[in-house]
């Protein structure tokens, strides 16, 4: 990467955010509710203005804000579009969100744009790739990104390099930063039978600046065994609780957002989930600050 990278302080707080969601614009703006911050998806703020804009702009004026990318297609065997980078470096101009991150993930080819996260497999090919896209990402923004594990189904048989040390390796060669989405763990571990804490425990924390966590559909396959499904629409389950709160006790507490994008619920039984993730973090500073 070239040059310096800015923002090394995020601004965004150890606390517990929500997915900015337009069912909520009225309610946040009225009664302010006590969040750490919001996150939004860059691609729902890509137009020049309107209604979306005016209520940004006047939530980013109270509450740290954190940008989320779903349509870089940083895995994709081919060029990234740079059209769609400058109209992020421009939203990012605009609101200097505290963190901006994106997926570990394709979804464009020749012929269009798939509204899938779509896995890639780990071979060093796929890793020269990645890297070269995260460095085109960091130096057209002028910032460090945030890389996020992905949701997966299925692995590929070409696939070289077990998962943490793909991204960990993709850590080290670009400088970037980690989000961990912890939801994501527990799907893939339970959908391709690894231990979720252990992927935690190898995981390279030191470079995580965000925890997402999420609810998840479950189903079964075709031979009777579980099949998680990561669809955003629920309450976050127990067992991610649980990876979350392991997660803590090696981190302390980071910004930790709670993914809400279907079914959205009323804002407090949204709110509701960031007084528990808080509960959580607070517990586990609790017991760093003491072994301290």
């Amino acid at each position: 990467m070239d040059g310096a990278l800015r923002f090394e302080s995020s601004g965004i707080p150890a606390r517990a955010g929500v997915g900015l969601n337009a069912a909520h614009y009225a309610t946040i703006l009225l009664d302010r509710p006590d969040v750490g911050f919001f996150e939004v998806h860059a691609e729902n703020y890509m137009g020049a203005g309107g209604p979306p804009h005016r209520y940004l702009t006047a939530i980013r004026a109270a509450y740290p804000l954190s940008l989320h990318g779903v349509g870089l297609s940083i895995g994709a065997d081919r060029a990234l579009d740079r059209d769609h980078l400058a109209r992020l470096r421009d939203l990012i101009a605009r609101y200097e969100p505290g963190l901006f991150s994106e997926h570990l993930a394709w979804s464009s080819h020749e012929t269009g744009f798939l509204n899938d996260l779509l896995p890639v497999p780990y071979t060093d090919e796929t890793l020269i790739r990645v890297c070269a896209h995260v460095d085109q990402v960091q130096d057209t923004l002028g910032r460090r990104m945030l890389l996020e594990n992905p949701t997966t189904y299925l692995t590929f048989a070409e696939s070289t390099h077990d998962e943490v040390d793909f991204i960990a390796e993709v850590a080290r060669r670009t400088g970037c930063h980690l989000l961990l989405d912890v939801n994501n763990v527990h799907i893939s571990a339970t959908n391709l039978a690894y231990d979720p804490f252990d992927y935690i425990a190898r995981f390279p924390l030191a470079q995580v600046r965000e925890i997402h966590l999420a609810g998840f559909t479950p189903q079964v396959d075709e031979a009777g065994r579980p099949l998680l499904i990561d669809t955003h629409d629920r309450p976050v389950d127990a067992g991610v609780w649980d990876l979350y709160a392991h997660a803590l006790r090696m981190t302390g507490p980071l910004p930790t957002l709670i993914e809400w994008d279907a079914n959205v619920p009323d804002w407090s039984d949204l709110h509701a989930e960031t007084v528990r993730a808080e509960t959580v973090m607070a517990r586990h500073a609790a017991v760093r600050h003491g072994a301290g």
